[in-house]
């Protein structure tokens, strides 16, 4: 186990922050959070992550803004277990569908449809437009969910052994059942069987009850009901009651 305690600022509800979370279990690497959601960091928040997302990775070397980057940090870090595959080729495909996952899936899976049913509800107090989300349930997942379904493995997982792609991948269909989306195992069974594969690790188990509690908690009752729960949270907070707007959208 490493020696060092990172710190990290996100919510477990963000799909990025849990792929970051993923790859610390993995690497049992020890950490504490600060479970804020973007939209409610303050000014030190936005001195730390200047387009106001998460997660934000502190440590005694460096402070990290993007979820990428951080992994590949901790991986070239902390080499043990590689979460990157040792071939050239498998590695750039591996960093493509990671690319793939924080762009396009985070666009649809999370602007489109969590955005629409959950975070404008309970940040905004704004309704759901249910245009966006009828597009993205019929015409945009399905494009995405038919580029993948050839390439999910029928056994293990992309390139052999776990890979930074497979869990980018997964994190986006946790968030897909917040959102009460989940994939149709008659139209896309090989996928369908290889999200669940890869959601049921225990590095993500492990995170269940404090992503399920966050999202039957109201926003500032988040750090108290999480650390009753036994969730490793900061001392501190970047947090603020009053939510503001990112720089950007996607």
């Amino acid at each position: 186990m490493a020696a060092e305690s990172v710190q990290i600022i996100g919510s477990f509800i963000s799909p990025y922050v849990r792929k970051v979370l993923v790859v610390l279990n993995l690497k049992q690497i020890s950490y504490q959070i600060d479970p804020i959601i973007p939209f409610m960091g303050d000014d030190r928040f936005s001195r730390l992550s200047p387009v106001r997302r998460i997660p934000v990775l502190i440590d005694d070397r460096v402070t990290l803004a993007d979820s990428s980057v951080i992994c590949q940090y901790l991986d070239d870090r902390y080499p043990e277990p590689s979460l990157y595959p040792a071939d050239v080729a498998d590695r750039a495909q591996a960093r493509w569908l990671e690319e793939f996952a924080d762009t396009r899936m985070g666009e649809v899976f999370i602007w489109r449809l969590f955005n629409q049913r959950v975070i404008n509800r309970f940040v905004w107090g704004e309704q759901t437009d249910q245009t966006i989300v009828d597009r993205a349930i019929n015409e945009e997942i399905p494009g995405i969910l038919d580029y993948l379904e050839p390439m999910a493995p029928a056994e293990g997982f992309l390139f052999g052994n776990l890979s930074i792609a497979d869990i980018s991948i997964a994190v986006f269909f946790r968030n897909a059942l917040f959102a009460k989306y989940a994939i149709d195992p008659q139209r896309w069974p090989k996928l369908a069987r290889y999200t669940t594969r890869v959601l049921d690790l225990p590095a993500f188990v492990s995170l269940r009850a404090f992503e399920e509690l966050s999202c039957r908690t109201p926003i500032n009752q988040h750090r108290d009901a999480l650390r009753a729960a036994g969730a490793p949270i900061l001392a501190d907070t970047y947090g603020t009651a009053t939510p503001r707007r990112g720089i950007l959208k996607i």
